[in-house]
């Protein structure tokens, strides 16, 4: 394979999404991707041209970002680079376009995913969207039913889980203060730091570049991401 073959191979478009306009505008999750894919491009040698970045639903179809990302990759024989596959979609007819559109891609959370694989991911995306929808539509018509007024409840609610969320945040900060006052440290490395150590998400999982910046951001340590 000769130097110009192995040079297009190794050139990249990223792409990024976030749901709402409010995530767009503050870089609420933005920069946590951003650091996984540069993080990734960095380790495999790859080149970020440019990124592309989406705001829009999962489970919508109509992604223009998207669209002009792969036209953009097509033109210049480069491989999109998406953070994690639920950043693309969480709809099967959204990823089942990509894999067909004729453009190499890699989500850089799978990044030996082959097309299987990605069908499966994508699928369970997919199901996990539906049953959220399912169970906050039921959660809201049961709360009518109980004559609650559903406006000012989910506002509570949202709150309350806000507060919980700081609250968790905090304690972690306390226990490992340390890692959060190494500045030095990018998000990626400070999730890694804290698995190292045993320290579970409120959930009870492993850190991730998007939860951890999603921590950081609730400590007001730096950018939203």
């Amino acid at each position: 394979m000769g130097r110009a073959a192995l040079a297009e191979q190794k050139t990249a478009i990223s792409y990024l999404r976030v749901s709402t306009a409010r995530q767009g505008a503050s870089g609420l999750g933005l920069e946590a991707q951003r650091e996984a894919v540069s993080s990734f491009a960095s380790s495999r040698s790859f080149s970020v041209l440019t990124e592309y970045v989406e705001v829009e639903s999962g489970k919508n179809a109509a992604r223009p970002q998207l669209a002009a990302a792969l036209a953009h990759a097509r033109k210049v024989k480069a491989v999109l680079l998406i953070a994690k596959l639920d950043r693309l979609a969480r709809s099967v007819a959204v990823l089942s376009a990509l894999m067909e559109s004729g453009t190499d891609f890699i989500a850089v959370d799978l990044p030996e995913a082959n097309r299987f694989m990605l069908h499966i991911m994508g699928a369970v995306a997919e199901y996990e969207r539906e049953q959220i929808s399912t169970r906050t539509k039921a959660a809201l018509a049961a709360a009518k039913a109980r004559g609650v007024k559903l406006g000012s409840n989910s506002q509570v609610l949202a709150q309350s889980r806000i507060r919980d969320a700081v609250k968790f945040a905090q304690a972690v900060e306390k226990s490992e203060g340390d890692i959060f006052r190494n500045r030095s440290l990018t998000v990626r490395q400070i999730a890694d730091a804290l698995n190292a150590r045993g320290v579970a998400t409120r959930e009870g999982g492993l850190w991730s570049a998007g939860n951890t910046g999603r921590l950081l951001a609730r400590l007001r340590l730096r950018d939203p991401s």
